[in-house]
């Protein structure tokens, strides 16, 4: 399986849902790329902490990518969700069985466009309703099929390390979690 992962930003990401993400998939040596879709490198987080991102939506090759993940936070989901070049690569994703990742409110975005249908998904409270089709559980984590999606900030190290299991193996980041002390 590649190991390229795009992570998506757009403003009003999730500060600590996009830097524990990126952190935690570079320390498992997975080629991890920041992605802005705002058109400009510099991308303003939901509390006002800015990323330069490392490169722009329409510089990325996806055909090389092998997962794409949304960081939630307000208006940061939304701004995904409405980005028409993202959601072809995440349908194009999902078409061929790669993975998708998506934490907090940007679970949204996968269940607009129906690709949570009949699978097992969680996402920050009060977005559940957003999952269209999907049995909304309210776990930490959850892995259905080519999909994972994360509760919320709280719980994006864990979110991450499951990432990193599904792209690297069990083992692998069993030590990482033993390594970020979440044993």
């Amino acid at each position: 399986m590649e190991s390229n992962v795009a992570v998506h930003l757009a403003d009003g990401f999730e500060e600590i849902e996009a830097v524990s993400i990126i952190d935690v998939l570079r320390r498992a040596g997975i080629d991890t790329v920041t992605v802005s879709i705002t058109g400009k490198f510099e991308v303003t987080g939901a509390h006002g902490i800015k990323i330069k991102a490392d490169k722009l939506f329409e510089e990325v090759n996806f055909d090389k990518t092998g997962m794409i993940v949304l960081p939630g936070g307000m208006p940061g989901a939304k701004n995904l969700k409405t980005h028409s070049g993202l959601r072809d690569q995440i349908q194009k994703f999902n078409n061929s069985g790669k993975p998708l990742g998506a934490i907090c409110a940007a679970p949204m975005v996968f269940g607009d466009m129906g690709i949570l249908k009949n699978k097992t998904a969680t996402c920050f409270p009060g977005f559940e309703g957003q999952l269209t089709g999907a049995n909304v559980t309210g776990a930490e984590v959850e892995v259905s099929g080519n999909v994972i999606t994360g509760k919320g900030p709280g719980v994006a190290i864990k979110f991450a390390l499951e990432i990193v299991k599904t792209l690297k193996g069990e083992a692998l980041a069993a030590q990482l979690a033993e390594d970020l002390i979440m044993t």
